[in-house]
C-alpha cells in the first residue's frame, strides 16, 4: 500500500497530465482551464459534480458559482469546509454553452476520476447530480430515486460508501428541493463514523491515463505548482 507522501506524488503527476490533456478535441480547444478539483488530498469525504460552468473554467477551481455558494453553506452546518474534502466533477473541462457531457467525453475523462479516487481513498463519496452518479454506479437509475439511499460500491481499486445527492445548482432551480438536499446532507456525519468498506484483494492499481509528457519550461512549471498548490495538492 502506498503511502500518503507515494500517493500525493502520484496525484501531482495526475493532475499534470491532466492539464495538458487533448482527448476531448472540441474541449480542449475552447477551454481556458482544465478544472481537476480542490480540497484535501487525503479527503474522507469526496464530492463528484457533473462539469465546469464558465466560473469555474476561469478560475481553474469546481463549484465557485451560485451552487458552490450552496455547497459551502450545507458543509458548514455539519461543521466542515472546503478544506476538509475534495470535490471534482465528471469532467474536468467545460462543455461550450454549459451543454451536457457526451457520453465521449465522460469515458475520455473517467480515468482521471478514477485514478483521484485511488490516490485521495475517500471513504465516502456524494454524487452530485444524474451524470456523477449514473457514472460511479454504472447504471441508469436516476437521482430521484437514489438521492439519500447510501450503498458500498467498489469503483475502480476502491470500495466506497456511494451517496446519491441532488446537484446543487438543480436545487437552486427547485427551492423545495435545497431542503430536501440539506436533509441529505445532514447525514454524512453518520456516514463518515461508519467502519470503512472492507477493500477488494489483489485490487491493481487504475492505470495512469498517459504517458508523462516532457518537462515544460520552468516559468510553467512554476505557474502549474502555484495553481496545485492552491487545490491542495502541494
Amino acid at each position: 500500500m502506498p503511502t500518503k507522501e507515494e500517493r500525493r506524488e502520484a496525484l501531482k503527476q495526475v493532475y499534470r497530465q491532466a492539464q495538458g490533456c487533448v482527448r476531448c478535441p472540441q474541449l480542449a480547444a475552447t477551454r481556458r482551464t482544465v478544472v481537476f478539483g480542490s480540497g484535501h488530498a487525503d479527503a474522507d469525504l469526496m464530492f463528484v459534480g457533473e462539469a465546469p460552468g464558465r466560473h469555474e473554467d476561469e478560475q481553474g477551481v469546481p463549484f465557485v458559482g451560485q451552487a458552490g455558494q450552496l455547497l459551502d453553506r450545507l458543509l458548514a452546518e455539519i461543521g466542515l469546509t472546503r478544506a476538509d474534502v475534495f470535490v471534482v466533477n465528471t469532467l474536468k473541462c467545460r462543455p461550450p454553452g454549459n451543454r451536457d457531457p457526451h457520453p465521449a467525453e465522460i469515458e475520455n475523462c473517467q480515468e482521471y476520476l478514477l485514478r483521484q479516487l485511488e490516490l485521495i481513498r475517500p471513504r465516502v463519496v456524494c454524487t452530485l447530480g444524474n451524470f456523477a452518479t449514473k457514472l460511479l454506479r454504472g447504471d441508469p437509475v436516476g437521482i430521484t430515486r437514489l438521492h439519500g439511499r447510501e450503498e458500498v460500491r467498489t469503483i475502480g481499486p476502491l470500495t466506497v460508501r456511494l451517496y446519491p445527492l441532488f446537484h446543487p445548482a438543480a436545487a437552486l432551480y427547485t427551492p423545495a428541493n435545497v431542503e430536501v438536499l440539506r436533509r441529505d446532507f445532514g447525514r454524512i456525519p453518520e456516514l463518515l463514523a461508519l467502519p470503512e468498506p472492507p477493500q477488494p484483494e489483489g485490487a491493481e492499481p487504475a492505470p495512469v491515463a498517459e504517458p508523462v509528457p516532457e518537462p515544460p519550461p520552468a516559468a510553467v512549471v512554476g505557474e502549474a505548482a502555484a495553481a496545485a498548490e492552491q487545490l491542495g495538492l502541494w
